[in-house]
């Protein structure tokens, strides 16, 4: 994966995952903290666990939506929120970048298994997330999700036993199909 790539995905992750938390819990009096990019983001809707959004950078138009799991493990229930994000950067021509945030540190080197359908995929992780290693497997796996019912994320934390989280897949291609329209993704 190139240095610019991952760079892009991360701020990516930095300035939705707010956005999420926000929407998904009652807004704080202090906003102060979140990004404009990020407090700017469009609800376009929702499906299911899943939502889309969409704002504008200095890029260009960024799209992604995030997926709530069904059930998570936590280390000895500390962490926070662990969620699934495909993300399109049009004007930096990244779409269906994958990742999966566990909401804790991950092993260092260490990577995690995507399993969807019994069909697996190795993600490597950084921090928090897992992700794909390229853009080819970012596809793959988005098509494998549009047609699977569940997805499960299992990862080693930097302490503890490996976790997993896993996600339905009910309402996936609506969300998707609302960001790929409104970054003008061709399926």
């Amino acid at each position: 994966m190139g240095k610019h790539r991952l760079i892009s995905i991360s701020i990516s992750v930095l300035l939705v995952l707010p956005v999420a938390a926000q929407s998904a819990t009652s807004k704080k009096a202090d906003n102060s903290k979140h990004s404009s990019a990020a407090s700017s983001a469009e609800r376009l809707g929702a499906a299911e666990s899943w939502t889309a959004y969409a704002y504008e950078d200095k890029s260009g138009k960024v799209c992604y939506l995030i997926g709530d799991p069904q059930k998570t493990e936590t280390p000895r229930g500390k962490g926070k929120r662990a969620v699934a994000m495909i993300t399109h950067r049009p004007a930096e021509k990244a779409t269906n970048v994958v990742s999966f945030v566990k909401g804790y540190p991950l092993k260092e080197g260490s990577d995690a298994t995507l399993d969807i359908g019994g069909t697996k995929y190795d993600l490597f992780t950084k921090g928090d997330t897992a992700w794909a290693r390229t853009s080819e497997l970012d596809k793959a796996i988005v098509d494998a999700m549009m047609k699977g019912k569940q997805a499960s994320v299992k990862a080693v934390p930097a302490k503890g036993a490996s976790t997993t989280d896993t996600y339905s897949l009910a309402g996936f291609s609506e969300a998707l199909t609302l960001i790929d329209k409104a970054c003008e993704v061709k399926r």
